[in-house]
């Protein structure tokens, strides 16, 4: 198999990484993360005039119809600059149930908008008890003559301060912890200030993302995507999709921790010397880079299963997850250690990425969940 970039992907991945940083420093990501919306509407803005939002979307819809691995290249420079605009739930998760559950008119309508920078989204699905367990949701979907309503709770929400509209997983029938009886339906998201059935609580998550819980008392439905009683498939495909790009972000702050790190051991002195001279940094630096290519490896596996058959996809993105998860910890706990102290402190980079890396760990399941859902595809 050819792993070699075309000459397309390598002026994406270089006008990507050229725009970043320009406009992306650290210094500005402390400062836009501060603030109550915790990114720039500019920043957002900008990248759908660059076709970053429409990379992943179809030639139909005013999307570039690009491929898995675009979008990789695209994660891996977002993950190297920690970009909290809300791409992944917005484009990934949000644009990906659409394409992935939508009729031909949910896809007209609401793709294109994606594309342009004019509509945000967010995919409420965990619920307080169901762990990682997609399928365990006790959020309720009730249809009557009026149409759906939805009455539940729903806890980190990535991004849903932000948002336009909610996707939200759940119950129209069946037990709490079946996959039949489950069906993705569409909530206004400016309702959630009061009203409409939908209340809101914000919050400022660990790496400086915004997330909320969301509960839901007899909430309108605008519209349901696809199968009522039949979404898993398409949660599944798209979650998997999901962690390819996780996988791809992380080996992004990855391999940024590794370059930071590598600068401090050449600079920072100890008994005279420089610390990038002793042969234990030196070991760590290297075990460090080990890290990083390992989930490279696995991350670019992910992004070209991520349309395979459902087993073949799931094992990928599983393996993927489990690489993403230890070689996470490994790289940011040792570059903490050989930052001392002041690796953690807030003028630094460095526990910043950490955080993001424990972040990205636990979303969709950590390392040991996936490694159990590994073995179970194996068997």
């Amino acid at each position: 198999m050819d792993f070699q970039l075309s000459e397309e992907q390598t002026l994406l991945a270089d006008s990507v990484e050229s725009w970043l940083q320009d406009k992306y420093d650290f210094d500005r990501w402390r400062k836009l993360v501060k603030t109550d919306l915790g990114y720039t509407e500019e920043n957002w803005k900008t990248m759908a005039e660059l076709g970053w939002l429409g990379i992943s979307l179809p030639e139909d819809a005013g999307g570039l119809g690009g491929s898995a691995v675009d979008t990789m290249l695209l994660a891996e420079r977002f993950g190297r600059h920690m970009v909290a605009e809300p791409y992944f739930s917005t484009v990934i998760l949000g644009a990906g149930l659409i394409q992935a559950a939508g009729d031909a008119g949910q896809k007209a309508e609401w793709l294109p908008a994606i594309g342009e920078g004019k509509a945000k989204w967010a995919f409420a699905h965990a619920e307080h008890g169901s762990r990682f367990a997609l399928n365990e949701v006790r959020t309720k979907a009730v249809k009557s003559s009026d149409g759906w309503t939805l009455s539940g709770k729903k806890i980190v929400v990535w991004d849903a301060p932000s948002a336009d509209r909610l996707i939200v997983l759940a119950r129209s029938a069946g037990g709490d912890t079946d996959e039949k009886g489950l069906g993705l339906f569409v909530v206004d998201a400016s309702s959630a200030s009061g009203g409409a059935g939908v209340a809101r609580h914000d919050y400022r998550t660990v790496d400086n993302r915004r997330a909320s819980d969301i509960q839901f008392d007899h909430a309108p439905v605008l519209a349901v995507l696809g199968d009522p009683v039949n979404a898993m498939p398409a949660v599944e495909a798209v979650v998997d999709q999901a962690i390819a790009f996780m996988a791809s972000e992380a080996v992004g702050a990855m391999a940024a921790l590794h370059e930071t790190t590598l600068a401090y051991a050449k600079t920072r002195k100890q008994f005279g010397r420089a610390i990038g001279e002793f042969q234990v940094i030196q070991h760590r630096l290297v075990d460090m880079m080990m890290q990083v290519e390992s989930a490279r490896s696995l991350a670019l596996l992910a992004s070209l299963k991520a349309v395979a058959e459902p087993k073949e996809r799931a094992k990928a993105a599983a393996a993927a997850k489990v690489q993403l998860g230890r070689s996470g910890r490994f790289v940011g706990q040792q570059a903490v250690q050989v930052h001392g102290g002041m690796g953690m402190t807030d003028e630094l980079n460095v526990g910043h990425y950490m955080k993001r890396l424990m972040m990205l760990d636990t979303t969709f399941g950590n390392a040991d969940h996936h490694q159990r859902r590994f073995a179970a595809l194996s068997d």
